[in-house]
């Protein structure tokens, strides 16, 4: 962006006349500068026009115009273009209309009907990686001698364990018997068809963690790669095809690395052994460890990949590493060095991960807000300040001592920037005076963890009138935070506050009924978003004043109960009370758990998967969302399962009369009800974090689910991705580039 020069305009003058107006105060100079702004705004405009010339360049409500000169066609069966004048709907039609598939729509007609191009639709089309494969060539055919076909699928062979390992996947390469339903069929797919190709995608995104600590497990020798020490599927940092006519491999794909694939066989001393491929392992590559012992002493080099052995660590206990190697289980993130080599100067790896979107702490890009006047203080590593705690005693001794007033003014918002993805154990109290703003975050593209210990007041803040909270970027582990005093808010972004506090090898949270925000005696307006926290306790001793105010979305509320009815299972409440004294505003968002409060003043396109209990019903309204049956809400308008019941019970009364027969009884209407509830309840993948798959709403999940959003979209914390658009689109466009008389259907991988 360039900066606007006001004198533009004022410097074009002789110089005589300049004098002449310096003398007069100058008002000929402020009058120009007002010229010189709305010209900037001319020129601007006048550039803009240029560049929407181009697909590359144009603004998105101009991409539609550009297709339609080109012939492009919109797909209406994902959904019509939402209002360009709103957020969410210039977001809708980025999936509608996707400026990648425009710009490249002449380029698919020339290549239409080869395969790799199938693959470039849904990555253009959907924005999702994918692998194409014609299921012809694996079927188990009779070959003639005299025209041999080796590239075709084979006979199993039970000592190739990686053909084996890879059977039935995305990259399988053995034969099959013939499958005679179709595959683009909606009711059951069949593949090994001679007209099947399979688009296989993959809807998980891949996220780096770079240079961050490890955690010593229960021996001193064995280590995970999470932080928090649960078992994690390590990812490919994948690449795409070098050439357009490449077929995607698993280097070209965000898929889990597999130990064999891990493993490359190297002769040493003409004796076959076990290493590390090089093609993922390695500073850069998809995982690497560093050791200040390893190679040699102080060594900046991550170990290397000779020393580096493949193993299967299910059960490490009885695993031994022989001496001067490392076994790493790339499936469950384990590291296990030998018992006399031990790492006492720390482990540090860089690692990939799969997830389905930018929520939570992690290292992706995102936006940076601060007030216009603040204070920096930067902590990591290579800065002037090596922990949290340093910032904030700086900020205090700069706030009792400024050096003018402009510093004074900038002391009011302090900034306290972490620069790396490290690891920082203290504790935080912090103390705000009246006015202040404090915002503790991570900088753009790095995920630090703060780890508490597992004390009582840990990390608690207290403020006076007016004074502010933001936490972004962060992951927090270990506790919860604790709010009191007269601060006016805590604003919660793109963080992640560990439901159930840490977790358990397998996922389990270790602490069920702790909550990650704990509010006591305060009445802060709390807003979350785009992050994943535990349950919020309140607890507020005078409820003759107004409730305090809770704002969700984009984020997920996990309360880590398994069925959500628990007693420990309880994501907004009051400890000691019925309700809690608080005013909701949920949108967008996957909530696990019971919520019991003074009032919902507004609820929408959100997934409630516990009971809800609301104190003031006749105030607020929920649209679009799940609720579980028997809850007491406000008004709703078109949740589930309400539309199915009504459906259900609407269905059976005009089948009796079109029978002629009496209306059915409440008994049979009932049991109708009952089985639309079932079958609308919402299915996930998994509902722990820390599994890659966590909140993602299963291939099984009905589509009133799936498409009952407001907008078609999917209830719940992933709506913005616009997954039903995406599919939607893809369908339609791979039927036109397909090769004649084939059938292609989808198929998700993740």
């Amino acid at each position: 962006m360039s900066t606007i020069d006001k004198d533009r305009l004022y410097k074009l003058l002789p110089y005589i006349y300049q004098l002449r107006d310096h003398e007069q105060g100058g008002p000929l100079r402020e009058l120009l500068q007002v010229i010189s702004e709305q010209l900037e705004v001319v020129e601007g405009d006048i550039a803009q026009l240029y560049e929407n010339w181009f697909i590359e360049t144009c603004e998105d409500w101009v991409v539609p115009y550009l297709g339609d000169l080109i012939g492009y066609t919109p797909i209406h069966e994902a959904g019509e273009p939402g209002d360009i004048s709103s957020p969410q709907g210039r977001l809708r039609n980025k999936s509608l209309i996707p400026r990648r598939e425009v710009a490249n729509t002449i380029r698919y007609r020339r290549r239409k009907g080869s395969l790799a191009l199938l693959e470039q639709l849904a990555n253009d089309v959907a924005g999702w990686p994918a692998r194409a494969v014609e299921f012809y060539r694996l079927l188990s055919v009779t070959q003639a001698l005299n025209h041999r076909q080796c590239h075709r699928g084979l006979t199993v062979d039970l000592r190739e364990g990686d053909a084996l390992e890879r059977l039935d996947g995305p990259f399988d390469e053995l034969a099959h018997t013939v499958d005679v339903r179709r595959i683009n069929s909606y009711q059951t797919q069949g593949r090994y068809n001679i007209p099947s190709v399979g688009v296989l995608v993959w809807r998980l995104k891949t996220y780096s963690v770079t240079q961050t600590p490890v955690t010593a497990l229960a021996q001193r020798h064995c280590y995970a790669f999470s932080v928090l020490g649960n078992n994690t599927p390590l990812f490919t940092n994948w690449q795409r095809e070098t050439e357009p006519t490449q077929i995607a491999g698993e280097l070209n794909l965000p898929v889990p690395i597999r130990r064999r694939a891990f493993i490359q066989r190297v002769s040493v001393g003409g004796t076959q052994k076990l290493r590390a491929s090089k093609a993922y392992y390695g500073e850069g590559k998809s995982l690497a460890i560093w050791v200040p012992e390893w190679p040699t002493k102080d060594s900046v080099q991550p170990i290397p990949a000779e020393q580096i052995i493949p193993a299967d660590l299910s059960d490490w206990d009885s695993y031994r590493p022989v001496k001067d190697t490392v076994a790493v289980d790339p499936v469950l993130g384990r590291i296990l060095f030998p018992s006399k080599q031990l790492p006492r100067k720390g482990v540090k790896v860089s690692y990939c991960y799969g997830f389905s979107a930018d929520i939570g702490g992690g290292e992706y890009a995102r936006t940076l807000s601060q007030p216009l006047e603040y204070k920096l203080y930067q902590v990591g590593i290579e800065q002037k300040f090596n922990t949290i705690n340093q910032g904030l005693a700086q900020w205090k001794i700069d706030w009792a001592n400024p050096k003018n007033e402009q510093e004074a003014k900038q002391l009011q918002n302090a900034v306290i920037e972490i620069t790396d993805s490290g690891l920082y154990e203290e504790r935080l109290n912090i103390d705000l005076k009246t006015g202040q703003s404090l915002q503790i975050r991570a900088a753009n593209k790095r995920r630090p963890v703060i780890r508490l210990y597992d004390r009582p007041d840990q990390f608690s803040v207290s403020g006076e009138a007016g004074s502010y909270l933001t936490l972004d970027g962060l992951l927090i582990a270990g506790r919860g935070l604790q709010v009191e005093g007269a601060i006016a808010g805590v604003i919660i972004r793109h963080s992640t506050l560990v439901p159930g506090w840490s977790l358990d090898p397998d996922c389990e949270p270790s602490q069920l009924e702790e909550p990650s925000l704990e509010i006591t005696n305060a009445h802060p307006c709390v807003t979350i978003e785009h992050s994943i926290i535990g349950s919020i306790q309140v607890n507020i001793d005078e409820v003759r004043i107004d409730p305090l105010r809770i704002r969700l979305s984009d984020s997920i509320l996990d309360a880590t109960g398994s069925d959500c009815e628990g007693p420990a299972c309880e994501a907004i409440g009051a400890a000691g009370s019925t309700i809690a004294h608080a005013v909701l505003t949920i949108v967008r968002s996957t909530v696990f758990g019971r919520i019991d409060t003074h009032a919902i003043e507004l609820a929408e396109n959100s997934i409630f998967m516990g009971t809800i209990r609301v104190a003031r019903r006749q105030l607020g309204c929920m649209r679009f969302c799940y609720v579980r049956p028997v809850s007491r809400t406000p008004k709703r308008h078109h949740c589930q399962p309400d539309l199915v019941e009504q459906i259900a019970e609407n269905s059976l009364i005009q089948t009796a009369e079109a029978a002629g027969q009496p209306q059915p009884d409440k008994t049979a209407i009932d049991a109708a009800k009952l089985l639309e509830q079932e079958r609308v309840r919402p299915q996930f993948n998994s509902f722990r974090y820390g599994t890659p798959s966590y909140c993602q709403l299963a291939e099984n999940c009905a589509d009133d689910i799936t498409r009952g959003a407001d907008d078609d979209s999917e209830m719940g914390v992933f709506h913005d991705l616009f997954q039903p658009q995406r599919e939607a689109n893809l369908r339609v466009r791979l039927d036109e580039y397909i090769p004649a008389r084939a059938d292609v259907g989808i198929i998700v991988s993740s």
